[in-house]
């Protein structure tokens, strides 16, 4: 028995022992499969020293003409095949042409004077240069998935802070000093890169976590044994800027040559972007909100006196009268009951925009929820364009809903044709203007007109994805049962009196947009800075933030002048609920005008059409969305407080 008692207990404890095993070698396999898992595109790339990292060229960017270029539209030094990466919708949207160079990086082995190609310009080459040089074109390269940038210093409260700038000037426009003298275009042809790499003490391999570049213009000069003697590191002659620059003109012999420097940091991987998101204003963006939540606590007050205080006295002292006489001496917002939910003018519009206003809703909702958890990184080149599109094509499914319900509630019912117009209206309007754009810049032969074969797939999601699912949204939302209004509508509609002068639609609608205008502004200036001077803007907190201040301005303000105008027996509340907050587009089309002519230096048409075109685009937006979110209050607080009313 003790021999059998004891193997069974050996046996147990054999067991015990697999288990364990068998639970820590599934433990490290889960924390190694933990350890090796990174977002798509943001993974790191480990090297060895002496391993070559092929440098990327990216397009030519200005902020004067805001029309890119491919980076071999100019005659530089050109591989020979050329190679085009990968790219998504959102980067070819973006003018984004990434291809290989001839500028080769071994990690770890520094390079100096290194010689690229030498060319001798001619009266085309010449003043292709010298054009890029005058309209402030800038040269993007792209090294492990990381721009290039120039170093800027600036003092933050007495500290140095070194922040990035993207990419470097093609040249530079000077004048020899001399009176009369007219400024003539010089060429950056040597580039000074800097790679800052983190090396592993354990493994001894190395991430690149910096990518930075000083431009020199200097006019080298080739011995016959080849050697240049204006950089020569056998000899310690190195590229400075008290050189003699490299003059952009007819016959003038150019030679690229480049410098690569590699320096130890202690920057890990995974905050290699901090310094090109690093924010130096972000006092700017707190005050922005405690400004805007200032706003909203104004707001927030009214309502609550209009709720509280106002609204439930009123219910209380109707629900007490017992004659029709004394019902009839009421006056204000309760007379109105029988023609409150009366159907506005064009029922189909505003139900079709109310659906598009849903749909870009919740596509800025869950981009910004998205970019917030950092899936959308800007090291995923076009990834936030990308997201934006795909989402604004699945949302279409809430937006035929949202659009079908309206409708039907507005006793409409051809549902069909109010289908097509929420599929179509919007988004061939903006169609519309984007392939007409698109058209100016293919005649500028910028590398920013979109392919056709990018527009196919466009229309593929638009026709493909958005309106089916906009049909199968409006289907099940006609199908459900209209809401059934909290009192009835009158045959015969009520004559409204004569309106005071501040309760005039114009001014009450004008007024209504102000705050909520105020609200985002401020955000507004940085979200133009990084679309139109090319800078890099990463603040989704702020934005999610001041987006659900909007939305709570948009609310409440729309409440609130609706119920002043309910309040001097006017019941057509239905379009000016809308109108009232989305008039906060006007004032952004205003300021995006402000800010052109003060912040931005365009020199031609094209550029000029190009920014007012697509601002009128997203001020569009910006009306449908907010109109939306005003009207959606309005009513909900129409069916609230009618709802509380006992009529018979």
């Amino acid at each position: 028995v003790r021999a059998g008692g004891q193997a069974r207990r050996e046996a147990a404890m054999a067991r015990g022992r697999a288990g364990a095993l068998l639970s820590a070698a599934l433990a490290l396999a889960l924390a190694q499969r933990c350890a090796a898992f990174y977002l798509p595109g943001v993974a790191p790339q480990d090297y060895e020293h002496g391993d070559v990292v092929g440098l990327k060229v990216n397009k030519l960017s200005s902020t004067k003409t805001q029309l890119p270029y491919e980076y071999y539209s100019l005659p530089y030094c050109q591989p020979e095949t050329i190679v085009n990466s990968a790219e998504n919708l959102g980067e070819v949207l973006r003018g984004d042409r990434i291809e290989n160079s001839l500028y080769q990086v071994s990690i770890g082995q520094d390079e100096q004077c290194k010689l690229l190609c030498k060319l001798t310009l001619n009266d085309k080459s010449a003043g292709e240069f010298e054009a890029k040089v005058k309209d402030d074109y800038r040269v993007n390269m792209i090294l492990d998935n990381l721009p290039v940038a120039m170093v800027k210093m600036r003092e933050d409260n007495g500290k140095p802070i070194k922040t990035y700038e993207r990419g470097f000037p093609v040249g530079f426009m000077a004048s020899s000093g001399q009176k009369g003298d007219k400024a003539q275009a010089y060429l950056h042809n040597h580039v000074r890169l800097t790679i800052l790499i983190h090396k592993d003490i354990e493994t001894e391999m190395s991430r690149i976590v910096g990518f930075e570049v000083e431009p020199f213009s200097a006019a080298h000069k080739q011995g016959k044994s080849g050697a240049l003697s204006t950089c020569d590191p056998e000899k310690m002659v190195y590229v400075s800027h008290e050189g003699e620059p490299q003059l952009v003109a007819s016959g003038k012999e150019v030679i690229f040559t480049y410098d690569v420097l590699f320096r130890l940091s202690d920057i890990k991987w995974a905050s290699r972007w901090d310094t090109y998101l690093l924010m130096t204003d972000d006092q700017i963006h707190w005050f922005s909100i405690i400004n805007s939540l200032m706003i909203v606590l104004f707001l927030s007050g009214m309502v609550a006196m209009i709720m509280l205080r106002t609204l439930h006295r009123d219910i209380s002292k109707y629900n007490q009268l017992e004659t029709v006489e004394e019902a009839q001496e009421e006056t204000g917002w309760k007379l109105v009951h029988g023609d409150v939910f009366r159907p506005p003018a064009a029922p189909g519009m505003l139900s079709v925009l109310c659906g598009c206003g849903v749909q870009l809703t919740g596509m800025g909702v869950v981009t910004v929820l998205f970019a917030v958890l950092g899936f959308l990184s800007p090291a995923n080149r076009g990834g936030l364009m990308t997201a934006m599109l795909l989402l604004f094509v699945f949302m279409g499914l809430f937006a035929g809903y949202t659009s079908a319900r309206l409708f039907k509630q507005f006793k409409g019912t051809e549902w069909k044709t109010n289908t097509l117009k929420t599929a179509f209206l919007l988004p061939g309007a903006v169609f519309a203007i984007f392939v007409c754009m698109n058209t100016l810049i293919w005649g500028q032969k910028s590398s920013g007109a979109v392919p056709f074969g990018t527009l196919f797939a466009l229309l593929f999601l638009w026709f493909g994805i958005s309106v089916p699912l906009v049909f199968v949204g409006s289907y099940f939302g006609f199908k459900a049962p209209a809401a059934e209004d909290p009192v009835r509508t009158k045959m015969i509609p009520r004559l409204i009196p004569e309106q005071a002068w501040y309760m005039h639609p114009a001014f009450s609608i004008l007024i209504g947009g102000v705050l909520p205008f105020g609200a985002v502004f401020i955000e507004l200036f940085f979200i133009l800075t990084s679309i139109w001077l090319h800078q890099f803007f990463y603040a989704f907190g702020f934005i999610m933030i001041v987006g659900m201040i909007l939305v709570l301005t948009c609310a409440e303000i729309a409440i609130v002048l609706c119920y002043f105008q309910l309040c001097a027996e006017d019941y057509n509340w239905w379009w000016r609920s809308f109108l009232t907050s989305g008039s906060s587009a006007l004032y952004m089309f205003c300021y995006s005008a402000f800010y052109f002519y003060t912040k931005l230096d365009m020199s031609r048409t094209t550029s000029t059409a190009l920014y007012f075109s697509y601002m009128f685009i997203v001020s569009a937006l910006f009306f449908v969305v907010t109109g939306t979110i005003g009207f959606l209050s309005c009513y909900a607080f129409v069916r609230r407080i009618y709802g509380a009313l006992k009529v018979d």
